[in-house]
Order: C-alpha cells, then structure tokens, then sequence
C-alpha cells in the first residue's frame, strides 16, 4: 500500500509538473497523489495549477486535492470583495493584505491588482472561469487513507474528524503544532512553511516553502515509513530528525 502527497503550491505550476514527474518515476502514472491544498497566491502561475489539477481530475487521473486557507480567498473575493477572513491577525481583505500573495493570483488571469474597486472586482470577474471559482469551492477539507489523514493546516487535538471546524483544519498552528498526541492516523499537512519537510512521529509537515521560493515537496508514504523524493531518488524523512 504506498500514496503520494504534495506540499502547498502556491502558484508554482512548473514545480508541481516537475513534482509529478518525481512521483510518476517513482510509482507509475496511475499513482495516488494528494494535494494538501494552498494551489493559489504568491506564485506566478496560480491560474496554470488550477488547470492543471482541474484537467487532470476531469480526464480521471488519480488526484485529491485538498483545501487550504488560501484557497478560500478568491472564490469568496469574487462573492464579496469586501470579505475579511476572520483568522487573519491583520484584518484586510485579500487583494488589500500585502502578505496574501493576490496580486500574483489576478496577475496571472491577466488582472492588475492596483485597479481601485469596484473596477478591480470586475475584472476580476470577468478574468476568472466561473469553473475555477467552483473548483476552488468545492475541494474537500480532508482526506482519509488508512495510511494517513491528510488535511491542510491540522486538526484540533482531541476532537473527532468529523467534527472538526473548517477554519481548524485550514489555519490551526500552535495546539496542534505543540501536540505530542497519537491523533490516530498519522496527519500529513502543510500550511506552517519550514526550510525542509519533517517527520514528527504523530505527523508530517510537508510544506517546504514553495510559496517563499523554496523547493515543493513530495513525499511516498507506505506502511514502513515516508520518504522525500528529490531527482535523485528517496530520502528518508524520519521522526525527530
């Protein structure tokens, strides 16, 4: 039994492409590969990885994608360009936070982010397929494999799968970060972005960075353990190193 996942995107089309290679050298074609969500902002090519994944799906191939925080921005943008997400510690709606990485996002669907409103929300509109917008809104918050429990951000410790909040299992950091628990599966997750990815024990953090310009991860998980794949094959990634 052996799946595969994919760290946070953030626009990086070319590294997720060079990604899947990795894993299709690994595993074949047909391999299972999950996203752990975080396909758009900061990037260049926010508009190329939802293509990319969207196709992908449509013609069958063996691909969940997850949701992330940053997910959620611009369908609800296009809903409501005055949405503020109420976990944000600076209070300011996407294309107005200079932390989000929108500007990226409306560039690469042709549309400057320094228009003022209304005209930037029109454009936008007009910019952005309505069936990106739906892909975006309707991606699954986890993905459970007897593996592993794959989620973007993590899980509220002691609270069951099913009952756990969206805005958890997409922004948690500090009580699930901090937690030594056995949270029964192994939880594979990114969001919190780290020099390289890390084997915890009780979970994997595979967010490498790629929306800072670092690497995107990949990694294989079996039954054995998790390994990184990098163009010169795999390397262990074991708990506590």
């Amino acid at each position: 039994m052996r799946l595969y996942a994919i760290g946070d995107i953030h626009g990086q089309s070319g590294q997720l492409r060079a990604a899947h290679d990795r894993i299709f050298r690994d595993g074949g074609r047909d391999a299972l590969i999950v996203h752990v969500g975080d396909l758009i902002d900061r990037g260049p090519d926010s508009r190329g990885v939802i293509d990319y994944l969207l196709n992908g799906q449509d013609r069958g191939e063996n691909w969940i994608v997850t949701r992330g925080n940053h997910d959620r921005f611009l369908p609800k943008y296009l809903r409501d360009p005055g949405w503020i997400d109420p976990n944000l510690s600076n209070p300011l709606p996407w294309t107005r936070h200079p932390g989000l990485g929108a500007a990226e996002t409306l560039a690469s669907y042709g549309v400057d982010a320094r228009l003022d409103e209304p005209r930037l929300h029109a454009e936008a509109l007009r910019a952005v397929p309505r069936e990106h917008a739906l892909f975006l809104d309707s991606l699954p918050l986890w993905f459970l494999h007897p593996l592993a429990l794959f989620v973007h951000a993590g899980i509220r410790p002691g609270v069951d799968l099913q009952d756990q909040a969206e805005d958890d299992l997409v922004w948690i950091r500090k009580p699930f970060l901090d937690s030594t628990a056995a949270h029964g599966p192994l939880i594979v997750h990114g969001h919190t972005a780290q020099n390289h990815p890390a084997h915890y024990g009780n979970r994997v953090n595979i967010d490498g960075g790629a929306g800072w310009g670092r690497p995107l991860a990949a990694v294989v998980i079996e039954a054995d353990g998790v390994h990184l794949l990098t163009d010169g094959g795999r390397e262990p990634l074991l708990p506590g190193e």
